[in-house]
């Protein structure tokens, strides 16, 4: 009979989200293109970023629609299935803050190309495209290119749920040590 510190009946180690973890997946948050004016002549915009129960945001542009953050986020990627979602507010000091739109998009382009486990491409090689369509909120088309040695995705958002607006973003991947895809 195993007696009770035996291997045999010895729990596994319980799976912590470390365990699934894929990498990182920064975003480069870099500017907004005519949003929409929420104070009386301007706005005063921020992005929020969520994945999951993952939430960041960038700093506040005070009095600007066209503002440029340029701002890396960076999240944990388990499940590359998982959408990510952009809300833009207008920051008020005495109230709420306003919505100012949102879009939702998806990383699975981005990851197929990673997963590709390219090497030696000339700079500006477009590994994929994609396209816009109603259920993407592209504005135009979203190419996954190689540059300077690694693989990065551009796209221009069209924000929804607002009278106009879009938000223009760069994703770039981050290995972790003893993990990838």
């Amino acid at each position: 009979m195993d007696s009770p510190t035996s291997p045999a009946l010895a729990k596994p180690p319980a799976k912590s989200s470390m365990d699934n973890l894929l990498g990182l997946l920064r975003i480069r948050v870099k500017r907004g293109v005519n949003l929409a004016v929420r104070d009386v002549r301007t706005s005063d915009p921020y992005v929020v970023v969520k994945m999951g129960k993952q939430k960041l945001k960038t700093r506040v542009i005070n009095k600007d629609v066209n503002p440029e953050w340029n701002e890396d986020l960076t999240l944990s990627v388990s499940d590359p299935n998982i959408p990510v979602k952009l809300t833009v507010y207008d920051h008020d000091m005495f109230s709420k803050d306003d919505k100012m739109g949102e879009a939702e998009f998806d990383i699975k382009a981005f990851i197929e190309a990673l997963k590709m486990k390219l090497n030696g491409l000339p700079n500006g090689t477009i590994v994929s495209r994609v396209i816009p369509l109603r259920t993407n909120c592209l504005s135009e088309e979203s190419c996954v290119i190689w540059k300077d040695g690694k693989i990065t995705q551009d796209m221009c958002l069209r924000l929804r749920n607002v009278e106009c607006g879009e938000v223009e973003i760069q994703l770039q991947w981050i290995d972790l040590p003893g993990k990838g895809l």
